[in-house]
């Protein structure tokens, strides 16, 4: 068994749907699991939809049309007859879509996010299964919610692995040919739907292939592997062949956009392999990622826009001590907010966190029960993994530096266009 990965990118159009079946062509006597995200930048737009409903700041039922068009346009150019069952599939869901944003949101902002934005991925999945099906590529649509069992902490799902792994195992025990199912969801004991956090597609393959004992992971995308920078910042770029899994565990970690943070544990606690490789160029090799030690042969720059340095500090001046720490940390976890970098001196603790307009508010007012809260906003945090002094002066030409953090291997900073 293998499990293969396909991203927005790689079915945000007709054309690109295509290319996925002449991917899969590829591998004809191979067993698959393919998961698939939800078409181009649909997660994106459902998260409109859903903040549309739920804050009634614009009218929901226009973002939904979009939403459908958008569809609509990708099956009229797969499926010119619109008499193929695919329409009426697709319609039903979205129909599920449009009874949920006509009813009186539960309060509960994560639960509505996770029952609306799910559905883009299930969407997806029907179009490309039967897409499949049209060109010969015979395939069993499979809903993840019926294998990947969660508790219910809406949009950061945690996976009960040993129900999670019986129903997996028992469902690919004796099976043969292609599985088509759906990334970054699941389900609570309650039958409601969860996420496993944004970007959780590659996760929820790291999970199948755990439990069904895979030979590998490949994730297609539309580079040419692990690069080490984002194109978007670097012109000159490099492709790194092989990773060890530490190095791709804290390259996530930090924020690399290529492979979701969770997604290595599982595969490294099985020594699966973990491959990226280019949906446009399926021969090139790419990135292996695996158990075999090796020191990046080359710097690696991760870097994260829209970010708020926070500096907390105790209002009578005095140390910040364990019990403030304790404190602060529970605080962050309660409004569900990830500490991108921290650092901390005698009367001080700074954290860097992304600038989530639904989240930091909240914090804020919280923090300010107890403690005096200086904040920067418009910084950006840049990770160097390998650096060297020239490294860091690279990235800080032009830039004003709040936050210097070293370890024996990476460096973060906090800087600001000056």
């Amino acid at each position: 068994m293998k499990v293969f990965k396909f991203g927005g990118a790689s079915v945000k159009d007709a054309g690109s749907v295509r290319n996925v079946a002449s991917v899969l062509k590829r591998f004809p006597s191979d067993n698959l699991i393919v998961v698939i995200s939800a078409m181009g930048k649909t997660t994106n737009a459902l998260e409109h939809l859903t903040d549309a409903d739920f804050f009634g700041k614009e009218n929901p039922i226009s973002v939904l049309d979009e939403i459908k068009e958008y569809h609509l346009d990708i099956m009229k150019d797969l499926f010119p007859d619109t008499s193929h069952s695919v329409y009426p599939a697709v319609e039903k869901i979205f129909q599920e879509i449009k009874k949920r944003i006509d009813g009186t949101p539960s309060g509960d902002y994560n639960k509505e996010y996770d029952q609306l934005v799910s559905k883009g991925e299930i969407i997806s999945t029907l179009i490309v299964s039967e897409y499949l099906n049209s060109e010969g590529i015979t395939n069993k649509w499979l809903d993840a919610r019926d294998l990947i069992k969660t508790d219910s902490n809406y949009r950061e799902g945690r996976v009960d692995f040993e129900v999670t792994g019986k129903l997996i195992s028992n469902y690919f025990s004796s099976f043969k040919g292609i599985a088509i199912t759906q990334g970054f969801i699941g389900k609570t004991p309650d039958n409601l739907t969860t996420t496993l956090g944004r970007e959780g597609s590659d996760y929820t393959a790291a999970i199948l292939a755990y439990c069904t004992n895979a030979e590998s992971v490949t994730i297609w995308k539309d580079v040419p592997g692990v690069m080490n920078a984002d194109p978007k910042w670097f012109d000159e770029t490099k492709l790194i062949g092989h990773l060890s899994y530490h190095d791709a565990i804290e390259l996530a970690y930090f924020g690399a956009t290529v492979i979701h943070p969770k997604t290595i544990k599982p595969l490294q606690n099985k020594k699966i392999p973990l491959l990226v490789k280019s949906f446009l160029k399926p021969a090139e090799k790419g990135t292996v990622i695996n158990n075999e030690p090796s020191q990046l042969p080359i710097p690696c720059f991760i870097f994260k826009v829209n970010q708020i340095l926070l500096s907390i500090s105790p209002k009578d001046f005095s140390f910040i001590v364990e019990e403030n720490f304790s404190d602060i940390f529970n605080t962050f976890s309660e409004h569900k907010v990830k500490i991108n970098t921290m650092q901390n001196s005698a009367i001080s603790f700074s954290v860097c966190v992304d600038n989530d307009s639904r989240k930091i508010p909240g914090l804020l007012k919280k923090l300010r029960e107890n403690f005096r809260v200086l904040y920067n906003e418009n910084v950006e945090l840049i990770t160097i993994r390998y650096y060297d002094q020239s490294t860091i002066d690279r990235v800080c030409i032009g830039k004003k530096v709040f936050l210097e953090h070293k370890s024996r291997y990476t460096v973060q900073l906090v800087v600001k266009n000056i």
